[in-house]
């Protein structure tokens, strides 16, 4: 049921179980807004064996230039806490907050410190590089 749910939002394309699996899932994530709107970021969504009693992890398995996500894919995502965690939290919320955070910036969720000054002191040294970035290692958007 949620997975469709997932599979219906437009923030998402492609959507799948990973290897069969019902607590894996991946698929490409669609950012809105420069510099990441030009390319599709790879996902995968992995549920504990309590779900929905605690929170699923997120990777981006797609690398992005991001101050929030850090070179192996982890996301910081408060969200996903388990202090901050809901069991009434859907998958779909879970996304729907990820895409937030690519389409803007927030201080608060601060993996890189380094890409953060540089997004805040250096903006247009920031832009071209994620735009590089993201050039070079998304998956081209589904149509």
């Amino acid at each position: 049921q949620e997975l469709e749910e997932v599979r219906r939002w437009q923030g998402a394309r492609d959507v799948r179980l990973l290897n069969g699996n019902v607590r894996r899932w991946e698929g490409l994530l669609l950012p809105n807004n420069p510099p990441y709107n030009t390319g599709a970021f790879r996902f995968e969504l992995t549920f504990s064996p309590n779900h929905p009693l605690e929170p699923p992890c997120v990777t981006l398995r797609t690398p992005i230039y991001h101050p929030s996500v850090d070179p192996e894919g982890r996301v910081c995502q408060p969200l996903t806490t388990h202090k901050h965690w809901q069991y009434t939290t859907r998958a779909v919320q879970v996304l729907q907050d990820l895409l937030l955070l690519l389409d803007g910036s927030d201080p608060e969720r601060v993996l890189l410190l380094d890409v953060a000054r540089e997004m805040h002191e250096r903006p247009e040294e920031f832009r071209r590089k994620a735009e590089e970035h993201t050039r070079l290692h998304a998956e081209p958007r589904p149509d």
